[in-house]
Parts: structure tokens; C-alpha cells; sequence
């Protein structure tokens, strides 16, 4: 794998504590890292666009119960009679945070003992009514940028990230620079570890608290390095993080104020991105605006 040494602790805090985007938007900025993609950004994802092919990393709403899945997502149907005609509603119901639905933490979502986004208490914002800081309708209007995806099981020649070999950041380094692309501010870096390989070969594992592999917690210089907006992944936070930290990678949510877009389904982007010999896309994640809301299911596109 590498000769790198592993970062120690106080090395990792650091990074979270030296690299805060706290106050780099105003005090009361709730749109985080996201204000990165500017229009001449959003312009230069565009130019990307050369076939219109599409990939969806949106993983099938799960209303099935599983390992990944103890608490199923509702969806209840009812038709009805209309003179000679008729119609069919439904009604969707899900609690989306977890490991079985793609979405987007808003940056209210998570905190460590430092305190949430731009150094709020999250006493101060959180209500039986959703959240009063921070929530996802900061994004209402849609993450429209570039996008970057990072193939680490075909840069290891294997078919998926394992418990034992976390993810590190100098890794997303060299394999970017194998794949000859360069992430840069505003883009949404998407980092491939071959979850549907892992979950073949270990049907009951990565679940919740229990050793599961992903990204370890030297990822989030890399992440803060190229001051990308967006981290999308469909393995997370690497277990066990040997740093007692509450969130090892999810923390760039609160110190980076990075977006994160979790359980995101990506050997298809992976397939494509081989086929088309190409990394970067045009990337767009468009939440639902819902008032004091801690994230969103989504259905995240790329194209080529």
C-alpha cells in the first residue's frame, strides 16, 4: 500500500482545527464550502458535457429490511375512480440517515465536542420543529459543479476497500494523479471503494458501530488541501478509527463545512468512467427544500 507513517491524533486534530472554515462565509453562513461553486465554476462543469451520457449514484429507495436496512423506508399505495377513468397516489415515508439511502447531510447534521458548523452549540438550533441553523434548504438551489471520481479498487487491482486497509489521503493523492486529474475548489470529489463487492463477499457485515471499511481519517486533509465542496462515497468512515473521535471523516461537515453525500451508489459511475477513459464529469445533487430539515434523500447525477 504505502511507507507513509500514520497521523497521529493531535496531528489529525490539527488538520480539523488549523484547516476551520468557521467565519470564512460570515458568522451566520450556512451554505458552508458550497459557496465555493460560483457561477464561472458551474460554467466550467458544463464545458465537460460532451456525450450527454448519464449515471445515477442514487441507490433504490429501500423499502426492503437487511442488514443495511433495519428500519425500512414506507411506501403506501391507494387508487381510486374517476367516472371511466382513475388514479394511483402513494405516500413515501424514510428516515434517510443510516447506511441504506443515498442523501445529503446538511451541515447542521453532526458536531463534536468543539461545537457544529461555524462553532454553534447545537442546543442553540435544534428544535422539535427541525433545525433553526444550517438546514438543507441553504441548497435549495441545487449542487451544480465538477465532478471527480477517485477508483481506488481498480488503482489497488482489487475489487473492493478492505477492514484492514482503510482509504488514506495521500492515496486519493496518488490516485488522482494516476488518473491524470486534479481536484480543485468548488469540485465534488467522489471516492469509489467497491461497496456491492464488499457486501457480496460479507453479507451481514458494515453495519452501524461494527468494523467496516472506508476512509480513514488522513482523508480529510486532502479533502481540506484542494477545498473541494462535496465528498460523495459509498463506504464512510473507516471502523474502528483508533483516534476515539466521534467523526473521523464525517467532521469536515462541521469544521470544513464540505457537504456530504452518503451511501451513494457508485460501481455504474465507476463502470462508466473506465469506459469513457474519463474522471471528471458534470455533477448535480439536487436536495429537497425541506424547512429546518437535517439533509434530503437524493438522486445525484453525473454527466458526460
Amino acid at each position: 500500500m504505502s511507507d507513509h507513517p500514520i497521523p497521529t491524533k493531535d496531528e489529525i486534530q490539527q488538520v480539523l482545527t488549523e484547516g476551520r472554515n468557521w467565519g470564512r462565509w460570515g458568522d451566520d453562513d450556512g451554505v458552508g464550502a458550497i459557496n465555493l461553486i460560483t457561477p464561472a465554476k458551474r460554467l466550467q462543469a458544463t464545458a465537460l458535457v460532451q456525450t450527454g451520457r448519464t449515471v445515477s449514484m442514487s441507490r433504490l429507495f429501500p423499502k426492503n429490511p437487511g442488514p443495511l436496512n433495519p428500519v425500512p423506508a414506507q411506501h403506501f399505495i391507494k387508487s381510486f375512480d374517476r367516472g371511466s377513468g382513475g388514479a394511483v397516489i402513494d405516500f413515501y415515508g424514510v428516515a434517510y440517515h443510516g447506511f441504506a439511502t443515498t442523501h445529503i447531510d446538511a451541515l447542521c447534521h453532526v458536531w463534536d465536542e468543539h461545537g457544529a458548523w461555524n462553532g454553534r452549540d447545537p442546543k442553540s438550533f435544534i428544535t422539535t420543529d427541525g433545525v433553526t441553523f444550517a438546514d438543507i434548504t441553504n441548497w435549495q438551489s441545487g449542487i451544480i459543479t465538477r465532478g471527480v471520481l477517485i477508483d481506488v479498487p481498480a488503482h489497488r487491482n482489487t475489487p473492493h476497500v478492505t477492514i484492514d486497509q482503510p482509504v488514506h489521503g495521500w492515496e486519493l493523492e496518488e490516485i488522482a494523479a494516476a488518473q491524470g486529474v486534479e481536484l480543485g475548489p468548488g469540485d465534488a470529489l467522489i471516492v469509489y471503494s467497491g461497496r456491492e463487492h464488499y457486501q457480496t463477499a460479507n453479507p451481514h457485515a458494515y453495519m452501524g458501530d461494527t468494523p467496516s471499511p472506508g476512509l480513514h481519517a488522513s482523508c480529510a486533509k486532502f479533502i481540506r488541501d484542494h477545498d473541494v465542496s462535496l465528498l460523495g462515497w459509498d463506504m464512510m468512515d473507516a471502523k474502528p478509527n483508533d483516534y476515539d473521535m466521534p467523526w473521523p471523516v464525517h467532521s469536515v461537515l462541521f469544521s470544513f463545512g464540505v457537504a456530504l453525500m452518503d451511501n451513494a451508489l457508485l460501481q455504474p459511475l465507476a463502470e462508466a468512467c473506465r469506459e469513457e477513459n474519463r474522471w471528471e464529469f458534470l455533477f448535480m445533487l439536487l436536495p429537497l427544500p425541506v424547512a429546518g430539515g437535517t439533509g434530503s434523500p437524493a438522486n445525484p447525477i453525473a454527466m458526460f
